[in-house]
């Protein structure tokens, strides 16, 4: 009951008023975006969700335009990180436009994070049993970032994904939740070595 509906209903209300109440915040992060950087304000990125089904992530823009071209990971000297992005990525605030895919139904407030089409690997390698992390909207946060976040290796991560699936409950969000504020206060296992881009 809480997985299919509980779940998305709160989702819905948490999004919404989300935008309504930060959409000064917005404007004004997306103009810093434009100002600072040629390009569009945001990041938009295909990713894996739900069952699956490949979807277009939004986050603000943290990179310069064609970065993906230079490689998959970006470290605290990259260049190609704007001067704006690196304020964004410690903050976490070039996640809010994934508020707009909670509200469209392509993400959950909490869930695994969703992977990139390509990396770790592509649908079809993912073995059955990891392929079961898939079965809840991906979220802005989850189990795995706040077990280690980009310092857990993909396998342990994956396999934290699938705990979540088999343990979801409204607690268990409630808890996730609480601690990701913690630790986005703190900035801890934020640093941007081994990171994927725009992640």
């Amino acid at each position: 009951m809480y997985k299919k509906f509980v779940k998305r209903l709160i989702d819905i209300l948490i999004s919404f008023t989300g935008l309504l109440i930060l959409s000064p915040l917005f404007i004004i992060l997306a103009v810093l975006v434009k100002l600072t950087s040629k390009g569009s304000a945001f990041f938009v990125q295909e990713r894996l969700g739900l069952n699956g089904r490949t979807f277009k992530m939004l986050k603000f823009r943290s990179m310069v335009v064609g970065a993906e071209a230079g490689g998959v990971y970006s470290n605290d000297s990259d260049t190609r990180v704007t001067k704006i992005g690196k304020i964004l990525r410690k903050t976490s605030l070039d996640e809010l436009p994934q508020l707009i895919n909670i509200l469209k139904g392509d993400m959950s407030m909490i869930g695994p994070r969703p992977p990139l089409t390509y990396h770790p690997w592509t649908l079809d390698k993912y073995t059955a049993e990891q392929r079961r992390m898939f079965e809840v909207r991906p979220g802005i946060t989850g189990w795995a970032q706040i077990n280690g976040r980009k310092e857990v290796e993909w396998h342990k991560r994956i396999k934290l994904n699938v705990w979540y699936v088999d343990n979801v409950s409204f607690l268990l969000d409630c808890k996730i939740f609480f601690i990701t504020i913690f630790k986005v206060f703190k900035n801890e296992a934020n640093e941007n070595s081994y990171e994927t881009v725009n992640k």
